[in-house]
């Protein structure tokens, strides 16, 4: 198939959130497109869209709606042709797409692991008894509660600026960062410390850039097609999956991560109360083939050793 390649005074159009880092997400995609295609930067625009999540900054995620808050605005620009692509972190992304749109374009994934800055502690281990810990994350609240109930864990919304700024104020002793966020931004100097995935297993799809287009847009599929990163794609098959079968949202505490072992995928996944007060663990293998459904088994499986109650606070 032959495609009309975008052109300065046709560029591509990009969506993207305004953040530093979702900038940098941005920036990578163009780049990346750039030396596919043989084209200048002037062939791209970057559009930069403020969503719900951006705007409402004062109140948890859980209680202003959850994942969508941050693809909402974006993904109604794209159905109006306001935007041809849109340039997502895969964690935040909602497992299911609107009617029109589709996701199935992966960058090459970072680093899954979580960070933990502190201007006074260099590891999770060293914090202190009952010290101040700030995040965001339902899935970190909830795996700290579970490790350190001593700990006293508040609420930290904003920006990679916007966190540093409140460790420096002494809102908190300590948060929490993806590593792949800070590495995008050249920051990796923030982390006093990259914490294993067997302490904390990340969130799904973390360290992921997902780039969502109109399902009828051919020039966008092509484009795109050739920009894929095939085993994040394979890696993520399975992760989503598991999350969509758990219902996963910024409700549910949930981790999981896949890696890919020559012709199979390992998967381990873990569901919490939110207090942290229980959790439960599972892992599994399967063929690349069957990730996905090898992924929705075992989220099944979590959800039959589950007692009763233990969803009670959705």
């Amino acid at each position: 198939m032959t495609i009309t390649l975008p052109f300065p005074a046709e560029p591509l159009k990009i969506g993207t959130r305004g953040s530093p880092l979702a900038l940098a997400q941005a920036h990578e995609t163009r780049s990346r497109l750039m030396a596919a295609f043989d084209l200048p930067e002037a062939a791209f625009e970057i559009v930069v869209i403020k969503t719900t999540g951006d705007r409402v900054l004062d109140r948890p995620l859980k209680e202003i709606g959850g994942k969508g808050l941050f693809t909402k605005e974006i993904e109604e620009a794209m159905l109006a042709g306001a935007i041809d692509i849109a340039v997502h972190s895969m964690k935040d992304m909602p497992v299911a797409q609107p009617d029109g749109l589709l996701l199935d374009c992966y960058l090459p994934r970072e680093d899954v692991r979580d960070a933990f800055v502190s201007p006074l502690v260099e590891r999770l281990a060293d914090l202190p008894q009952g010290a101040t810990v700030g995040s965001s994350s339902l899935r970190r609240r909830a795996q700290l509660a579970h490790r350190r109930p001593d700990l006293n864990l508040v609420e930290f919304r904003g920006n990679v600026q916007t966190r540093m700024k409140k460790l420096e104020d002494g809102v908190a002793v300590a948060t929490f960062l993806a590593m792949a966020g800070l590495n995008r931004l050249g920051m990796a100097q923030v982390a006093r410390s990259a914490i294993a995935v067997e302490e904390m297993l990340p969130a799904v799809a973390q360290g992921a850039i997902g780039i969502e287009r109109r399902a009828a847009d051919d020039r966008a599929a092509a484009m795109l097609a050739a920009i894929h990163d095939t085993p994040t794609g394979q890696r993520l098959a399975a992760e989503r999956a598991f999350l969509a079968a758990l219902d996963g949202s910024c409700e549910t505490p949930i981790a999981g991560l896949a890696l890919l072992e020559g012709d199979q995928v390992w998967l381990r996944g873990e569901i919490l109360r939110p207090d942290g007060s229980e959790v439960i663990v599972g892992e599994a293998r399967s063929s690349i083939a069957d990730a996905a459904a090898m992924g929705a088994d075992l989220a099944r499986s979590l959800l039959s050793q589950a007692p009763s109650g233990f969803f009670s606070w959705r």
